[in-house]
């Protein structure tokens, strides 16, 4: 009995956290598609939401059942259908996510062109704020990516964005000539390194899906046996 109940915990916990991989990873992708090249970079995000929905099912119904599946041949084979369904939903999503791991710098590309054409007005230029911003980084590489922009000419040559300015210098306005105030790291790479952590959490989806599923599986046949 504390057997099942700690199975049924185990598989909802796992659920729980496929789907918000999934949800994170939606939300990165938001934040960050006009620096991606590929469209259907968030498909790992929709396959490991549709896996955690059922596996979030298949706990409850395999919980509210478990007497009926021991019992019941179709029942049984039904059970262990959707769960080879959910391991195969996110295989796939974990193969895609590592997919996007070893491509994300190509994948990156457009992000040196949204920099260049920073306006500080238009959603794209909203966006390499938030970016800068967030994660506390200015430039593609460094802030001197921004001296070969045409902001940085339309400001005379003095400024950066605002949003290069760290935030433990409360005066910062962005000049370059005091670049001990700016963020020193490039978005770049801290932006793959963050897109490379959310799905990292999609990858390892699939090992521990399969563990819990054959912990879930095994319980209605163990104790049909016995």
């Amino acid at each position: 009995m504390y057997v099942e109940i700690l199975c049924l915990f185990l598989h909802q916990v796992v659920g729980l956290v496929v789907g918000m991989s999934g949800v994170y990873l939606l939300m990165k992708y938001k934040q960050s598609s006009v620096f991606l090249s590929q469209s259907y970079f968030p498909l790992p995000a929709f396959l490991a939401l549709a896996s955690a929905v059922l596996i979030l099912a298949c706990g409850g119904l395999g919980s509210c059942l478990s007497i009926e599946i021991r019992d019941s041949t179709f029942l049984q084979g039904l059970f262990v259908y959707l769960l080879v369904l959910v391991f195969c939903l996110e295989s796939t999503a974990s193969a895609l996510a590592f997919f996007h791991t070893t491509k994300l710098e190509s994948e990156l590309t457009p992000l040196s062109g949204v920099f260049h054409n920073y306006t500080g007005r238009d959603p794209d230029s909203q966006a390499v704020d938030a970016t800068q911003a967030e994660l506390q980084c200015c430039g593609v590489h460094d802030f001197r990516d921004w001296l070969e922009t045409p902001w940085f000419n339309s400001t005379g040559g003095l400024l950066v964005p605002h949003s290069c300015c760290n935030s433990t210098f409360l005066s910062c306005k962005g000049a370059v000539d005091q670049p001990w105030q700016l963020y020193t790291q490039g978005c770049q790479v801290k932006l793959e390194k963050s897109l490379q952590f959310v799905l990292r959490f999609i990858i390892w989806g699939s090992p521990i899906v399969f563990f819990v599923e054959v912990r879930k599986t095994a319980l209605p046949f163990s104790a049909y046996l016995l």
